[in-house]
């Protein structure tokens, strides 16, 4: 994955939000729903920036970029910054 595939991961997950909000608005969706579905989101956006700081990360220390792999939800919601 490059860092042009995460950036367009992401871009996807903050569209799908805005859709989110719109249909919660439209009342299409109840706001349990808007919620539990917002949080998956959310987990997958903090999933992809972890994903991308790490690989710029070793591409500046002169590592390989390619050998960073996603860490899991839990690990990346667990992070203490």
């Amino acid at each position: 994955m490059t860092d042009e595939n995460v950036l367009g991961r992401i871009n996807e997950l903050v569209d799908e939000e805005h859709r989110l909000r719109q249909a919660l608005a439209a009342g299409e969706i109840s706001g349990d729903e808007e919620h539990a579905r917002l949080r998956a989101l959310e987990e997958s956006l903090d999933q992809c920036w972890d994903l991308l700081r790490r690989r710029r990360t070793a591409r500046s220390t002169g590592e390989d970029p390619d050998g960073v792999q996603a860490r899991s939800v839990g690990e990346v919601e667990g992070y203490l910054q």
